[in-house]
């Protein structure tokens, strides 16, 4: 995409002494940056991404959540979770029960020997002062990180439980840290909210709700009766299977009841008989439901979202649905039961909180425990869809203590930004993603007193008359950061990692303490705490001890370690950047900042990293970004450079886009967007310029996957992607030849004729996902195919099996799929023995050499693995999981 579209989120001045003096970087020594010197890839503005892309590139057209937002929308978190989901739903639309289904496939396979053992369950240190290149983000101020958190709760007693978006639910029993997982035996890791009721029971509603994407769906409810020493089991569902596949956004109790607002409409269950089925109080759009006259409608879907309900304290009976999908549809508003039992939209008499459909997106509420007040934070449709800085409409109050008001509003964005925080540059502002980061919750000992989150953490204790910025976005940009490596974050204080999804409030030691969960895992400081004179707090204290591991890796990469010996072990993480891990690490660090897409490190020098953030934009280093910050005075100490082939400017390349080696030259790289590109200086590439395209795969067409064997190069695309007209293919020919250019069309290359519709025993028409190269034989090639099988997947061509071999360059194909389970494959590497390992959505499963049938390798919870790679001499299998950190086992103990 070009430098307009890609406009950059960041603050344009860079404090680097007490003047905050402005420095000028060489454009040789990073292409493309702009005129800030720090922090240029955490927040990208991916403005008009959507309205610009192909159909190969562009999500769902279906709703109001495509092509026609301006951009507003198109920021890395919607497009890579509709990506995430697009791979696993297309070419139509997923049954429920999928993936538990699935599970218990897996369940049922027989195990090989050996365990896996987590390499990631360390402190990850994002300020680690080793790695202040130009690309990272330490010095920032969010200390030590995990994967997401999407909800929160604590007690009175000490013990706190965190929701992971991908890893499942952990429990603390001394005031956070010192993590236990409880939830591993779940079919579904994904979280979407979790409750204390008042009998002191954990509910957990699983599938997470802050994307909406198909990839975080979840099981169902979940009840602990005894949330201080058990566990949860399948046996501790509530109801049925009415909630299998949906997300649950939020769990409310009132008069004896649980309300579940989820993706398929807002249920009830009673809260003393948890057997018997869940009740459908309120879809509005019915015939969208699964069994519906119109469920295999590619909206459905974003038809019957909900998002939080309000039961008023003094009346249990009168309830208040917060209805409607985050980009607009005409069903949003608020909804309340009649005289007549039938759920009506609430028209008037709201006050200031809008009732029209256009100004309700996602909203949450929260009261206090005295009865006195409601507050409620609303995310508007058209604010997203017309406002380029915000989609905030605002934060409202009900002085009545009525979920029916009147509300009074107390904060917009502008006011928001005014109080202290750090997202004050047009186009990103408080509230930009406020259909992803939402949380509130009220002080039980002060009505008054108020916790409410978006990107950043804000504060209240007036009611609202008056806000602080306690925990902002970072630190850059503010007169007391510095990239000193002497010190964490300059003079400022830690503050969270940004964009906050759960809350909650609890006590330790008789002391009370605010819990908040966000992208980078789980925070606290004291409920009254202490601010600077910018109102920003001076005692958040990061939970993320090394005990809790749910950072949720796209990709792995293992070298020799030449400096401590050993191997170094790096790899790409959502909204986590890069993570590296020495030999003789006890602490990681993050030496590239932003989302961390795939990942390729020198099996002989695992310094030599090249890192790709997001659309194919690929930096590289050749000393593992170790740097102390001194480039700020002397740009010619930069240490990392951006690389990215030319795709990456006209955003022809998926969000996670494919990078791979050649297995016989490491110095021969092939990246994957609308061509497939090639570049011979390995690891001393300085330019994107280096690159040349080998193969033109077509306007609206992008590549999924691409891998190579002595000069031999597979490349798999889709376009479109998404279920408008699925299509794929593959394309295979050579990285050299005289005949390549600048332009395309290189040697030998060819598209393999593949049925359009995937009949039984071909290539299905889904997301082609992977390939694994024989090491002895480059025509010897395994496909790995994403998705589900026609059973489940409503859609042209959606075929049959996940695992193909081809013995003929990719001329034909045969499905050895046999016994493994119907589950998205989507990595996969050919060990030194001849076996197969095959990354799923559920864990890891070998086919030992020789044998036509499966195993599960070891006991992996249910999460995603995204990518396999082999250590440099071939004995150790690294997995990385989407939820649950990197994982080994030794390739001999796996058949």
């Amino acid at each position: 995409m070009s430098e307009t579209t890609r406009k950059r989120r960041w603050f344009t001045i860079c404090a680097i002494t007490a003047s905050a003096a402005l420095v000028a970087i060489p454009a040789g020594a990073a292409p493309g940056r702009g005129g800030s010197p720090f922090g240029v890839r955490a927040l990208e503005q991916l403005a008009a991404e959507r309205a610009q892309s192909g159909g190969a590139v562009t999500p769902k057209v279906t709703v109001d959540d495509g092509g026609d937002d301006d951009g507003n929308e198109a920021d890395e978190i919607a497009e890579g979770a509709d990506q995430y989901a697009e791979a696993r739903t297309s070419p139509g639309v997923v049954a429920p029960g999928a993936y538990g289904a699935a599970w218990s496939s897996l369940a049922n396979l027989p195990s090989t020997g050996g365990s896996w053992r987590n390499v990631t369950d360390l402190p990850y240190n994002s300020d680690d002062a080793r790695y202040r290149d130009y690309d990272s983000n330490s010095s920032g101020g969010s200390g030590n990180v995990t994967g997401r958190m999407a909800a929160m709760a604590a007690d009175g007693d000490g013990y706190v439980y965190a929701g992971s978006a991908g890893g499942g639910v952990w429990r603390s029993r001394s005031g956070g840290g010192h993590w236990q997982p409880i939830s591993d035996k779940l079919s579904s890791q994904s979280t979407g909210a979790l409750a204390l009721d008042g009998s002191g029971r954990l509910w957990l509603g699983t599938g997470e709700a802050n994307t909406n994407a198909d990839a975080y769906l979840g099981s169902g409810v979940y009840v602990l009766s005894d949330p201080h020493h058990g566990t949860f089991s399948s046996r501790s569902r509530v109801g049925g299977d009415e909630l299998e596949s949906t997300t649950v956004h939020q769990l409310r109790f009132g008069g004896g009841k649980v309300w579940a607002a989820t993706s398929e409409g807002v249920w009830s269950h009673s809260t003393k008989t948890l057997g018997g089925a869940w009740k459908l109080e309120f879809a509005p759009n019915p015939d969208y439901l699964p069994g519906g006259s119109l469920a295999d409608d590619a909206s459905a879907p974003y038809k019957n979202i909900t998002n939080d309900i309000a039961i008023d304290p003094k009346n249990p009976a009168k309830v208040v649905l917060a209805v409607g999908w985050r980009s607009g549809d005409d069903y949003n508003g608020f909804y309340t039961k009649g005289t007549d039992g039938t759920w009506t939209r609430i028209t008037s008499g709201l006050g200031d909180l809008p009732s029209d459909a256009d100004n309700v997106g996602d909203v949450t509420f929260a009261r206090s425990a005295d009865g006195s007040r409601y507050y409620a934070i609303d995310q508007s449709p058209e604010q997203l869809n017309t406002n380029p800085d915000s989609g905030l409409e605002g934060f409202y109050v009900s002085k009545s203590g009525s979920p029916t008001g009147p509300w009074t509003k107390i904060a917009d964005y502008q006011q928001l930004a005014a109080d202290g925080s750090a997202l004050t540059s047009s186009g990103y502002m408080p509230g930009v993603q406020a259909w992803y980061n939402q949380f509130l919750t009220v002080d039980p000992a002060n009505a008054e007193h108020v916790y409410a989150g978006l990107e950043e953490v804000y504060e209240t204790k007036d009611g609202g008359s008056n806000w602080s910025t306690v925990g902002p976005y970072w630190n850059f940009g503010f007169s007391c950061w510095s990239i000193d490596p002497a010190k964490q974050t300059g003079d400022c204080n830690q503050t969270t990692h940004s964009d906050q999804h759960g809350v909650a409030i609890g006590s330790y030691h008789g002391k009370s303490y605010v819990y908040v969960g966000n992208d980078g895992g789980a925070y606290k400081r004291p409920v009254d705490g202490s601010q600077d004179s910018s109102g920003h707090a001076t005692d958040w204290t990061s939970l993320n001890d090394g005990t809790i591991d749910t950072l949720q890796y796209y990709s792995v990469g293992i070298g020799k370690d030449r400096t401590y010996g050993g191997v170094s072990v790096t790899g790409g993480l959502q909204d986590n950047g890069q993570s590296i891990l020495r030999s003789n690490d006890k602490v990681m660090g993050s030496n590239f900042g932003g989302d961390g897409g795939d990942t390729l490190t020198d099996p002989a020098n695992g310094c030599n990293i090249a890192e790709e953030y997001v659309y194919l934009s690929v930096q590289v280093t050749q000393n593992c970004a170790v740097n102390d910050g001194s480039w700020v005075t002397d740009p010619s100490k930069v240490t990392s450079y951006n690389v990215a082939p030319a795709d990456n400017a006209t955003s022809e390349a998926r969000f996670i886009a494919p990078l791979a080696a050649d297995m016989k030259n490491s110095s021969t790289w092939i990246a994957g967007g609308r061509h497939v590109w090639v570049q011979t200086h390995g690891y001393a590439i300085r330019s994107g310029d280096e690159w040349t395209s080998v193969r033109d795969l077509g306007a609206g067409r992008t590549a999924t996957a691409v891998a190579a064997s002595g000069g031999k190069v597979y490349a798999a695309w889709c376009g479109p992607c998404n279920n408008q007209g699925f299509a794929r293919g593959i394309s295979v020919g050579n990285a050299g030849g005289t005949s390549r250019t600048k332009s395309g069309g290189g040697s030998g290359w060819h598209d393999i004729n593949l049925p359009a519709t995937g009949t039984d025993g071909t290539v299905p028409n889904r997301y082609l996902s992977g390939f694994a190269i024989d090491p002895k034989n480059a025509d010897h090639v395994y496909l790995e195919v994403n998705g589900f099988s026609r059973h489940w997947t409503e859609g042209p061509g959606a075929g049959v099996g996940h695992v193909f071999e081809s013995t003929d360059g990719g001329t034909t194909w045969k499905d050895i799929s046999a016994n493994l389970p119907d589950v998205p494959a989507n990595s996969a590497v050919v060990t030194a023995n001849g076996g197969l390992a095959v990354a799923t959505d559920l864990g890891v499963v070998y086919r030992a050499p020789g044998r036509a049938t499966w195993q599960r390798v070891g006991q992996l919870p249910a999460v995603a693995v995204l990518q396999l790679k082999l250590s440099p001499d071939g004995a150790t299998l690294y997995a990385a999981t989407h939820g649950r950190g990197i994982y080994t086992i030794k390739v001999r103990d796996c058949g």
